[in-house]
């Protein structure tokens, strides 16, 4: 399903909860309750990566792109794609939306925030309000797309004489209603500020967790935008990932009573998460308020966890526009039909970035680089 149709089905589904809370599992041991366990519910990971409140969306793209052709697009043959939705993998890769580069061209968003962690590569980004940015190899954009924005998210392919692999998970968070109307920001969290952890367990194995947003023992992550819901640390939001050497063992802190977790393990073979042992490509939620003792199997496993308190209002939501009534999504329509939320400044609706470190020049001329 390409991310057009996932839109779509978003405009129909009144949650995202292929996550199904179960109730507790108890069993007697010598007579006595046993605990519960912290595995709560598994569902296979697909395109879409299932979520619970309050994130509403997570996918996961990996693409192994070929050298760059010199205008920042694949030198390959793009016969038998479906340009302009090309989302076949054909040869290890996909054009996505874009026709001369891999991207997603300018589309509009209201009433909720995008989290981009570009594992490898580069991310070109272009928006309504004239704010420009280049970034990836570890960097994180957090945009709060609030009463509205348009923006543009191509894939530049630099590197003429090798390949431009690219991987990154793009995670939709909501917005509370008195905040969905909020003045669109962006914050960068360049990969030389995100917080790392090392913890080596008692045979010498290490995990490595990067904390985006949250904390981690003494490791806090740089702030969210100030509109955020993941702003208040009540809200108990946690974005991490996970690299587990083989045989590793790590366990997860709790988090407040009350919050959601699910940890996707997308890469390796197995874990055991308390008494369970799970196959990679799984959605795990997790009892939030429980400790996960982690115990990777004989190969290599990375993890993403997304964990917050949920927002627990309804959901309306219609192609790019998530909002708390139908009445506001249409409102959302005819604003954008009206203003183009602020219109758009570049020369094509897929624009690209002369070749340039990496770097972010916001709306009101303030200019970032990432180290």
């Amino acid at each position: 399903m390409d991310r057009r149709s996932l839109i779509q089905f978003l405009a129909t589904a009144p949650v995202i909860a292929a996550c199904r809370a179960e109730s507790p599992r108890v069993e007697l041991v010598e007579g006595r309750p046993a605990a519960p366990d912290v595995v709560k519910n598994l569902v296979a990971l697909e395109f879409q990566w299932p979520v619970l409140d309050p994130f509403l969306f997570c996918v996961h793209h990996d693409d192994a792109y070929p050298a760059g052709n010199g205008a920042f697009g694949p030198a390959a043959s793009l016969a038998g794609r479906n340009m302009g939705s090309d989302f076949s993998a054909k040869d290890g890769f996909s054009m996505y939306h874009g026709e001369a580069v891999p991207g997603f061209p300018s589309h509009p968003h209201r009433g909720f925030e995008t989290v981009t962690v570009v594992r490898r590569g580069l991310v070109d980004h272009s928006d309504s309000l004239g704010a420009a940015a280049r970034y990836g190899r570890g960097d994180v954009q957090w945009l709060t797309a609030g009463n509205g924005i348009v923006h543009a998210e191509m894939f530049p392919l630099l590197d003429a004489s090798a390949p431009n692999p690219l991987e990154l998970f793009q995670i939709w968070l909501n917005l509370p209603s008195t905040d969905k109307l909020v003045a669109p920001h962006f914050s960068m969290l360049w990969n030389h500020t995100i917080p790392r952890h090392a913890v080596v367990d008692g045979a010498g194995k290490a995990t490595e967790l990067a904390v985006i947003a949250g904390k981690l023992g003494p490791k806090s992550a740089a702030s969210p935008p100030p509109k955020s819901w993941a702003a208040h640390e009540a809200h108990d939001v946690a974005i991490w990932t996970l690299k587990m050497a083989p045989g590793a063992e790590f366990t997860l802190p709790p988090a407040r009573d009350g919050s959601n977790r699910v940890l996707y393990f997308f890469s390796g073979n197995e874990v055991r998460v308390g008494t369970r042992t799970v196959p990679v490509r799984r959605a795990i939620e997790l009892r939030a308020e429980l400790a996960a003792p982690l115990k990777n199997g004989a190969s290599e496993s990375e993890f993403l966890m997304l964990q917050g308190r949920p927002i627990g209002e309804p959901i309306a939501r219609h192609g790019p526009f998530v909002m708390n009534t139908m009445a506001e999504i249409e409102k959302a329509y005819s604003d954008f039909r009206a203003t183009r939320f602020g219109g758009w400044p570049w020369p094509s609706s897929a624009p690209v970035h002369d070749r340039d470190a990496r770097f972010a020049r916001h709306a009101d001329g303030r200019l970032e680089r990432g180290a």
